[in-house]
């Protein structure tokens, strides 16, 4: 395993080190990627935690930066600045990157918690009186007339405590998939709950 070693700085010489080792990451030479992350790991990673603040994140978004210029070695011009700064610039936007997506996360996670409380609660109450009971009926109605794929990812989330990732992974579906499928659901619960059907109607009184 190679042992990350923060560079000291660019050289007179870097220029030219960096066009060669470009040069043979473009050939695909694999000792070449090494020597890298040798010399710039521990700065990518730095860049990475001061900006996530995660270590975790940090250590994804290093393997997804190196990860990057194996595949792509051709997005780095050595002319136009050194390997180090353009490994430097690459980690912070991808970090950056990584922030924003939690933050739309969590924004999800949030709206979804919201439009579950907006769902009366099912449980029956000392005071609880004929409307409240055509809603509770409407609610149980309402979760089982959901589509199979809608309904499982409800279970798990609000009656097993899973979060939409942990169903996800339980029902072996994309992580967008189950918080498509759940958002989907809500919306539906929310709208049939809000203007429910006059019992005195459906009799038709």
């Amino acid at each position: 395993m190679v042992v990350p070693v923060e560079s000291t700085g660019d050289t007179g010489a870097q220029p030219t080190a960096d066009a060669e080792m470009h040069r043979r990451l473009v050939y695909g030479d694999g000792s070449a990627l090494a020597e890298v992350y040798a010399a710039y790991g521990g700065l990518v990673r730095g860049v990475a935690v001061r900006v996530t603040r995660s270590p975790a994140a940090a250590d994804d978004v290093a393997q997804e930066v190196f990860a990057h210029l194996w595949s792509r070695p051709y997005t780095y011009d050595a002319r136009r600045g050194s390997l180090r700064t353009w490994l430097s610039l690459l980690a912070h936007r991808r970090a950056v990157d990584w922030v924003r997506s939690e933050a739309r996360h969590r924004k999800a996670a949030a709206a979804d918690d919201s439009a579950l409380q907006a769902i009366p609660d099912a449980g029956p109450g000392p005071d609880e009186t004929v409307v409240d009971r055509e809603r509770s009926l409407l609610l149980h109605t309402a979760l089982a007339e959901l589509p199979r794929p809608q309904r499982e990812v409800v279970h798990l989330a609000y009656f097993a405590g899973r979060t939409y990732r942990q169903a996800a992974v339980e029902l072996g579906i994309p992580e967008g998939t189950a918080k498509t499928r759940l958002r989907t659901a809500l919306r539906t619960l929310a709208e049939t709950l809000a203007d429910p059907p006059d019992p005195a109607l459906e009799r038709g009184a």
